[in-house]
């Protein structure tokens, strides 16, 4: 499979371990650029059509069609595809799902989940029903010792840790609508729509460009906007218009819509799964066989998408960095607020990327132990 995923690549393309904007299929690249300048024979970019116009409504519509096909999402689910960024959605959800006097769950797993509660605490009470903050956000606690609110409006989750690359292992059960952040997760694997109110997803890990939100939510959630919701963040005035109330960012709504079709060409999601599962085991097992390397998290929870380490001798960073660069494996650096380095293994990684990466990691740490 990954032959054919690596096809036509060029020597000069770098591996990108970027935690997003990331790395896109180099087919979906390649498409790109041939059409560039004239789309569907249009004389034009794709970039520079209506919204409005029949062939950009057909991209949109097909878009959807194959998201829906690729998660199995139930009839009764909307998919909407907005603006904001997963940020974005922080406000939107309670803005959308609670009233003034509601109060919420939110489990506090690393970086992304506390900003998101931060910013529903503007609009109604937040419990934070387990906090991983005492371990340095290193685990996620187990459902057995969560404080649930008796009449939650939703439970709100991470699933993926970006920064700190934390993962649950684990869907929860739990009685209220579930929401879950998915950025840098969804079409990784096959998930159960169904166990979720609201799944939602920044589009720059495993989608497509920066720019685009896609949200998947329960018809029965939406129409229950608190008043004074904006437009834009009213999940049924936006389903009602088919995500074009405003004018919506179509460049990266058509890119995803690429990206949904090599999926689909490529296996789809249980391919993706085995896929990502492969390149993840790999990695971790090159970090846990030396003992110059350190992965920080417990082995259980530890994200198949973002994969921090540490060196014995932090000294040495700028040495592997440059040295990593000098071969071709290019933003490794590790978020600016915990430092060390960080590989992002998302869909369009390569194997053979990874494997590039755990041969620079052996032979850097042979160098110098």
């Amino acid at each position: 499979m990954s032959a054919q995923l690596n096809k036509g690549q060029s020597s000069v393309r770098v591996f990108n371990f970027s935690a997003g904007p990331a790395v896109l299929p180099l087919e979906v690249l390649e498409q790109l650029r041939a059409e560039l300048l004239d789309w569907g024979g249009s004389g034009m970019s794709v970039m520079e059509v209506s919204h409005r116009s029949k062939a950009f409504l057909s991209v949109a519509r097909e878009a959807e069609s194959d998201l829906r096909a690729l998660l199995e999402i139930p009839a009764h689910y909307r998919v909407l595809f907005l603006q904001g960024g997963a940020t974005g959605q922080f406000s939107a959800i309670p803005m959308n799902l609670t009233a003034a006097d509601s109060e919420v769950d939110y489990l506090n797993t690393g970086a992304w989940s506390k900003k998101a509660l931060a910013e529903a605490a503007h609009y109604c009470r937040v419990n934070v029903a387990a906090d991983a903050a005492d371990s340095g956000y290193s685990r996620i606690p187990p459902q057995s010792g969560w404080r649930l609110s008796e009449r939650a409006a939703y439970l709100h989750y991470t699933a993926n840790e970006t920064i700190g690359g934390v993962e649950f292992p684990f869907v929860p059960e739990v009685p209220s609508p579930l929401v879950a952040d998915m950025s840098s997760t969804l079409l990784s694997r096959p998930i159960e729509v169904s166990r979720f109110g609201l799944i939602y997803a920044g589009a720059q890990k495993n989608i497509g460009p920066a720019g685009l939100c896609i949200v998947i939510v329960r018809e029965d959630l939406i129409g229950h906007a608190r008043p004074g919701t904006p437009a834009v963040w009213d999940f049924k005035a936006m389903a009602d218009e088919g995500s074009m109330l405003n004018t919506p960012p179509t460049f990266a709504w058509y890119c995803a819509g690429l990206v949904f079709k090599w999926l689909r060409r490529h296996g789809g999601l249980g391919a993706m799964a085995d896929r990502n599962r492969a390149k993840a085991e790999l990695l971790y097992r090159t970090i846990d066989e030396s003992s110059f390397y350190r992965n920080p998290v417990e082995p259980a929870c530890r994200s198949w998408m973002n994969v921090p380490f540490t060196l014995a001798r932090p000294a040495l960073d700028g040495e592997f960095l440059s040295g990593a660069r000098a071969a071709g494996l290019v933003n490794l650096e590790g978020h600016r607020s915990v430092g060390g380095m960080r590989a992002s293994l998302y869909n369009a990684m390569t194997i053979e990327g990874v494997t590039a990466l755990t041969q620079f990691m052996r032979e850097f740490a042979r160098r110098h132990a």
